[in-house]
């Protein structure tokens, strides 16, 4: 186990991919350049994305992260990129599990798909190349990883208001008793947390209280940069780094039972010497960004790739290899790549109820809603925060502090209290052992930031 996550942490600097001269890749380009297709006739309940394009490092997750962003879900996928070309076809609804067909959507996709969505500068960089990223303006990002605990949320809101931060975005996940959250804070002038006097004293009231509840070897983390990242793929990347899927087998989560766990097994191609890994488990939104993120990370590369859905349940089968062209071959590698996908399904599913509050933004008003959350005995395993103009939209996933999900009793009694000074909306999100009415199928409000990826394109 320890060899092979030594192999891992050499390979960024040793293996990776073959080398790729800018000026060649710029002239393949010219010469081949991606070509997008977007199919509306071709099915009657669904838009079928085609894209062919010369094959690179990192080109499956950063189509997908693309496709993604814009809420589109994935309903079938084909993936083929064995060789120097790629070619995937991906079957798509909006949230409503409707075709696309917003002509501006449209045309964003065959953008950012297609030639002039092409970067050099990010093969050179990979795998922390960004794709995506959601624009919120010049400010500063703070990456937190700790232990979670019931009110640590509001206690992390709670310093940053003390200390004149106001959180213009976020997204908390919470895992395996982790925390991981990627928040993007400006003081009251709007204008980035630069000074390096400030950034100390904030670093040091997170850690502590992020130290506060640590125990064994996890250690605690604060992390700041002035740039901007892409949140879900961060917040993988931060979880992994943490080992968070090590719980994975003998989680005592409530939002999965024996039974309703994925079902991952690894098996070997030895025609053409790849390993295949297949997933089947509940459908939801992102699940394949999510699979291929944590392979990604893992330094694997997938070859072929067939995604279905059939719901509730989806079925995604990968054939993959390891960057040095090895496969899994002990039964160490496969159980630790087993961990690391169940762990990364995990990690985004949110069942129970959801509170979705719209207010207008201000200092503080993140850490009022914790406070409140907090003092009614709730615990938040989710969250989502983003601004649009004047107006803060914030969606949290709550449980009781034991973990079971919430009485609506209880709910609406918040709701009540909550609703004096903005707008508040709660809903139940759908469990894992009923399928979603038609009006909910497509899992609204999967996206926290609507439209920036869409905005920041056509700025």
């Amino acid at each position: 186990m320890m060899i092979q996550e030594e192999r891992e942490v050499g390979l960024m600097a040793r293996v990776c991919w073959p080398y790729f001269d800018p000026e060649y890749e710029n002239f393949s380009n010219r010469m081949n350049p991606p070509r997008v297709s977007v199919d509306n006739t071709s099915c009657h309940d669904c838009t079928l994305i085609k894209v062919d394009s010369v094959n690179k490092p990192g080109i499956l997750l950063e189509v997908v992260q693309i496709l993604t962003d814009l809420d589109f879900i994935i309903t079938k996928a084909y993936i083929s990129s064995d060789g120097g070309w790629f070619m995937d076809v991906f079957h798509v609804t909006d949230q409503q599990g409707k075709k696309i067909t917003d002509s501006k959507t449209i045309d964003f996709v065959e953008k950012a798909l297609g030639p002039k969505g092409q970067s050099t500068e990010g093969v050179k960089n990979w795998p922390s190349k960004r794709v995506g990223v959601h624009s919120v303006g010049d400010h500063t990002s703070i990456e937190l990883i700790g232990r979670d605990r019931p009110g640590l949320l509001s206690e992390i809101s709670a310093v940053l208001a003390s200390l004149h931060f106001n959180v213009v975005a976020a997204e908390v996940w919470t895992h395996n008793r982790r925390i991981a959250c990627v928040l993007y804070v400006s003081d009251t002038t709007t204008q980035p947390v630069d000074h390096p006097n400030r950034l100390c004293l904030m670093e040091e009231q997170l850690n502590n209280i992020l130290r506060g509840c640590e125990e064994g070897d996890k250690v605690a983390r604060t992390n700041f940069s002035m740039g901007f990242t892409h949140m879900d793929r961060r917040l993988h990347q931060m979880l992994f780094a943490d080992r968070d899927y090590e719980g994975s087998g003998a989680t005592t989560d409530a939002d999965y039972s024996s039974s309703s766990r994925p079902k991952i097994t690894i098996e070997r191609c030895e025609e053409k010497g790849y390993s295949v890994v297949s997933v089947r488990c509940k459908d939801r939104a992102k699940l394949m960004f999510d699979i291929v993120c944590t392979l990604t990370d893992m330094q694997y590369v997938v070859f072929h790739a067939t995604i279905s859905s059939d719901a509730p349940y989806a079925s995604q089968e990968y054939f993959i290899r390891h960057m040095d062209g090895c496969t899994l071959d002990t039964e160490g590698e496969k159980e630790r790549v087993i961990k690391c996908i169940e762990a990364a399904i995990q990690r985004r599913v949110s069942e129970g109820v959801s509170l979705e509050l719209c207010a207008k933004d201000r200092v503080g008003l993140l850490s009022e809603v914790t406070r409140i959350l907090r003092e009614n005995g709730l615990t938040v395993c989710r969250a989502g925060i983003s601004t649009r103009g004047e107006q803060a939209l914030n969606v949290f996933y709550v449980r009781d502090a034991s973990g079971n999900p919430v009485d609506m009793k209880t709910m609406e009694a918040l709701r009540k209290e909550i609703g004096k000074t903005m707008v508040v909306e709660v809903k139940r999100v759908p469990g894992n052992s009923s399928i979603a009415p038609a009006e909910t199928r497509g899992w609204a409000k999967t996206s926290f930031f609507f439209g920036n990826l869409f905005e920041k394109f056509l700025a």
